[in-house]
């Protein structure tokens, strides 16, 4: 099973989730593997019967679960980097229903396929990614905390989502179900076998944002299509 999307209708979400393929980074630059996955820019507009696959249902654990939410943001559109990541900081992100305590800011410019970088190699991009703040191995792994993150503007950006589970991914690789720890050197293993992947993105514009299982489902940002620069806050749950 992969992620669920809490949605109501198709026609919430038809014009904001594109659904495309994935491949390996390659000689792309900026990026700290050659088999970093990544979005292969075959995007189409989410399909009804596709939007229903993904409307969880009574037996959905929440640790799957994805929710869109949109946070009023106290900066104006002319307010610079500092301003957004202070703005940021002092937020109460869900009015008291989260922790308050911000986990980080990142700023992206426009045009980057994935955004998240590796700080410990260079800053370059790592492509789909599980987190691992939990380190909970391949038995337990439905017990991570999900992530909420927050666009602080003001351009636009994207969520990327695999559709499988990491735990998915390491059944088809045949990893030891007792002690594993899931990894993203195992989302690359897999789409390097040859592996089916899709990958799915979410706009979100100022002001929208996610709740998302983040240690489950392989995902990263994207500003691909942006036409400013924006600045992500994220909190874990």
């Amino acid at each position: 099973m992969g992620f669920r999307l809490l949605f109501g209708q198709y026609t919430d979400i038809q014009h904001c989730v594109d659904v495309g393929g994935v491949t390996t980074a390659g000689d792309a630059p900026g990026y700290d593997e050659r088999t970093a996955v990544v979005p292969s820019g075959d995007w189409r507009p989410i399909a009804e019967e596709e939007a229903e696959q993904l409307r969880p249902d009574a037996t959905t654990p929440r640790s799957l679960l994805v929710e869109l939410v949109t946070h009023p943001l106290p900066v104006d559109a002319a307010a610079d980097l500092d301003a957004r990541r202070q703005a940021a900081a002092a937020l109460d992100p869900l009015d008291g229903r989260w922790p308050r305590e911000r986990l980080a800011c990142a700023d992206s410019p426009p045009g980057l396929l994935t955004t998240t970088r590796d700080h410990d190699n260079g800053n370059r991009r790592i492509g789909l990614h599980v987190d691992n703040f939990d380190r909970q191995p391949y038995p337990t792994r439905l017990n991570s905390r999900r992530r909420l993150a927050l666009n602080m503007g003001p351009g636009s950006r994207y969520l990327l989502l695999a559709d499988r589970t990491i735990m998915d991914i390491c059944a088809e690789l045949g990893r030891d179900q007792n002690g594993h720890l899931p990894h993203t050197d195992d989302l690359r293993r897999y789409i390097a076998d040859g592996h089916p992947l899709r990958c799915f993105r979410i706009r979100l514009d100022p002001g929208q944002g996610y709740i998302a299982p983040t240690e489950v489902v392989p995902h990263d940002g994207s500003t691909a299509d942006a036409a400013t620069w924006s600045v992500a806050a994220f909190w874990l749950g």
